[in-house]
């Protein structure tokens, strides 16, 4: 088997900025690309934190709210 589907992969990197207005100076992109990437790393990790198992979830023990009406008094004393 060839390398053909590595080939078929682009490397094409996409710019972190596009002017489409006006003339900025080396000097201003290079303050606002430093602002974008600080305010980048500031968000930290894009992947979420793993969820914790229904067996380790402490909320699932807490009591959900009683609503009024038929039945409500199974709700008062009775588990989840």
């Amino acid at each position: 088997m060839s390398d053909s589907v590595n080939d078929s992969v682009s490397d094409e990197v996409r710019p972190l900025l596009r002017v489409v207005r006006g003339n900025p100076s080396d000097a201003e992109l290079a303050a606002l690309t430093a602002v974008v990437a600080a305010a980048s790393a500031a968000r930290g990790p894009g992947k979420p934190k793993p969820r914790t198992s229904w067996w380790g979830d402490h909320a699932t023990s807490l009591r959900r709210p009683h609503h009024p009406g038929e039945g409500a008094w199974r709700a008062s004393g009775l588990p989840n």
